[in-house]
């Protein structure tokens, strides 16, 4: 016998632990339709910058956005503003950038895994790869100073230099994490329970994807070769320090999980050439115009394409900042994923869409 039921998930959920809420209609265990809500939460992070602080002091504001995104906001706003004034950046302070967007990639995909691992019941793997997590966070505190909020990037360079002891120690510790990643890549690989399990579970194509326009490891789990590295190389030497583009082709838990572990290993080596790589220059470059006219930044952030619009008026104060992050992009995604889905694979796939509601909610 069919029973229709509606089953409401969040805003606070033991598997979301985020400001948002879906609402699922089941026919028995089958979901048949999804409503999602993200309007929880509006913080005037926009408003603030283009009222409250001065242009140079909104890298700092935007890297409030979100403790997990952080570098990826206040690097793109930081790309946006010296587009706005015409500002070069020195190739030292754009390898500085790379190094630790690359190290915040680790972090983040680490934690999104984990998330999936303890959705799926693997409490004692969800410990393991938050420990191993826990070298990456270590990464980050020694080149910015914090292990999150950053403060790293600025409007025309970056912070902090790396002196050749944190070099020595971040490839200590790197050689080590990069052991521990592999070894949780064959697990993610090869164990039944946690992910063979899943192939075919939420699943999206990749004429969904381009209908949708969802970005980020959803969509290059689903085959389509989208990554703003690809084409930001005038902001940032992506292609010259190492980068390639991870894709997979079933679009599933499975192959969300795949796109991040092999995004880790390319990070890695984008790492290593930068440190290797280093070149001389300086820090910040800096000018004495106020921005003016329009202008936007796209950055890869952890989670898919991070859009910054800015607009000056020749003042110290911006006239208008917009955010678009990623998750904002994959919302629509998200509730197609669901539909067809049996409810008791709802956890673990939203532990593989690795929603991030601050950013959204900015």
């Amino acid at each position: 016998m069919k029973r229709t039921l509606t089953v409401p998930m969040g805003s606070q959920h033991i598997a979301l632990l985020e400001p948002l809420h879906f609402r699922f209609t089941c026919e028995n265990e089958k979901i048949v339709g999804v409503e999602a809500d993200v309007g929880y939460v509006h913080r005037g992070i926009e408003q603030a910058c283009a009222s409250k602080f001065k242009f140079k002091q909104v890298s700092y504001v935007v890297g409030r956005v979100c403790g997990l995104c952080s570098i990826s906001h206040s690097t793109a706003y930081s790309q946006v503003a010296e587009r706005l004034l015409g500002l070069e950046v020195s190739k030292k302070a754009k390898y500085l950038r790379i190094l630790v967007i690359e190290l915040d990639r680790l972090h983040s995909h680490l934690l999104c895994l984990a998330h999936t691992a303890e959705n799926t019941g693997f409490e004692a793997l969800f410990m393991q790869i938050m420990r191993d997590r826990e070298a990456s966070m270590e990464l980050l505190e020694l080149v910015t100073g914090n292990r999150v909020q950053f403060d790293f990037a600025c409007v025309g360079g970056v912070n902090r230099d790396v002196t050749p002891e944190i070099v020595k120690e971040l490839k200590r510790k790197l050689a080590k994490l990069k052991e521990d990643v592999e070894e949780l890549y064959d697990v993610f690989r090869s164990n039944w329970s946690l992910s063979l399990r899943y192939r075919g579970v939420g699943a999206i194509t990749a004429a969904q994807v381009k209908e949708l326009n969802a970005v980020g490891p959803i969509a290059r789990a689903s085959g389509v070769a989208i990554d703003v590295r690809a084409d930001t190389e005038d902001l940032l030497p992506w292609k010259e320090v190492g980068y390639k583009m991870m894709v997979e082709q079933t679009g599933d838990v499975f192959a969300r999980n795949i796109v991040r572990f092999r995004e880790m290993e390319n990070s890695f080596d984008i790492i290593e050439n930068v440190l290797n790589g280093m070149p001389e220059g300086e820090l910040v470059s800096d000018n004495k115009k106020n921005p003016e006219g329009e202008a936007i930044s796209r950055l890869e952030a952890p989670r898919g394409e991070l859009f910054y619009y800015a607009k000056g008026n020749n003042t110290p104060i911006l006239e208008r900042v917009k955010i678009k992050a990623p998750t904002f992009s994959n919302i629509a995604a998200f509730i197609e994923i669901f539909k067809g889905q049996e409810y008791a694979s709802v956890p673990p796939i939203l532990g593989s869409l690795d929603p991030c509601l601050s950013c959204t909610a900015r």
